[in-house]
C-alpha cells in the first residue's frame, strides 16, 4: 500500500509528537493548551452559548484550575482550551485521562448529565445479550456494508486529548504484544508508519 506524506507526518504527531491532539486539530489544541494553560485567572470562554460557559463557574475554577491528574497531568485549563479558543462549541470540554472525570468532576458530572439527559444518580447498565437487539433493516433496501469503531481506553494511559508522548509509544508497545499473539487468520505483521519508505 502506498502511504502518503501527509499520513506519515499526521502519524508521527499523533504516536511520536504532539500530547495535545484530540477532538481539536493537531496544531490549533496545541496553541490552545499551551495559552489556556498558563492562565491563572479566571479565562474568557469564547463559546458563551457552551455547556462549559454554563458550568465552569469562576468560583469552580478557582477551586479547580490548580488541579492536575495523576495519570497525564491534565488539567482544566486544558480540558475547556477549546471553548476558550473558539466560539463554537457545544460542550467544550474533554477529557485528558479518566483521573479527569473525578479530579474535575464538578464540572464534568452536571456537563454529562445535561448533555445526555441523565440524573444525576444514573448508573451505566451493559449488557451484551446479543439476542436482545432488535433488527431494523428493511429488505427492500439491504445495507450493502457497515462499519462498527469501537474506542476503549487503557487503564494508566491518557486518553487522546492528554495522552503524553511516553503513553502513546507505550500504547503502540501493547498493540505490537497483542498483535504478536493473534493466530491463524489473524496472524499478521505490524508496519509502523515511521521507517516506511
Amino acid at each position: 500500500a502506498v502511504v502518503s506524506t501527509q499520513s506519515k507526518q499526521w502519524y508521527q504527531r499523533r504516536v511520536h509528537g504532539d500530547s495535545a491532539t484530540a477532538a481539536v486539530s493537531a496544531t490549533t489544541s496545541s496553541q490552545a493548551s499551551s495559552q489556556s494553560s498558563k492562565m491563572s485567572d479566571f479565562p474568557e470562554i469564547k463559546s458563551k452559548h457552551s455547556l462549559v460557559a454554563k458550568y465552569v463557574t469562576e468560583p469552580l475554577w478557582n477551586k479547580l484550575s490548580k488541579e492536575e491528574t495523576k495519570t497525564s497531568g491534565f488539567t482544566l485549563s486544558k480540558a475547556i482550551a477549546c471553548a476558550v479558543q473558539f466560539d463554537n462549541q457545544h460542550c467544550g470540554i474533554y477529557a485528558g485521562d479518566s483521573d479527569s472525570y473525578t479530579v474535575f468532576g464538578e464540572v464534568f458530572d452536571p456537563l454529562i448529565q445535561e448533555y445526555h439527559g441523565i440524573s444525576a444518580d444514573s448508573k451505566h447498565t451493559s449488557d451484551m445479550d446479543a439476542s436482545k437487539i432488535q433488527g431494523n433493516i428493511d429488505p427492500k433496501a439491504p445495507v450493502k456494508s457497515t462499519r462498527i469503531r469501537v474506542g476503549r481506553s487503557i487503564d494508566g494511559f491518557g486518553l487522546s486529548p492528554g495522552i503524553t508522548k511516553e503513553q502513546r509509544l507505550g500504547v503502540e508497545n501493547l498493540m505490537k504484544k497483542a498483535f504478536d499473539n493473534l493466530k491463524d487468520d489473524l496472524a499478521g505483521t505490524y508496519f509502523p508508519l515511521t521507517g516506511m519508505d
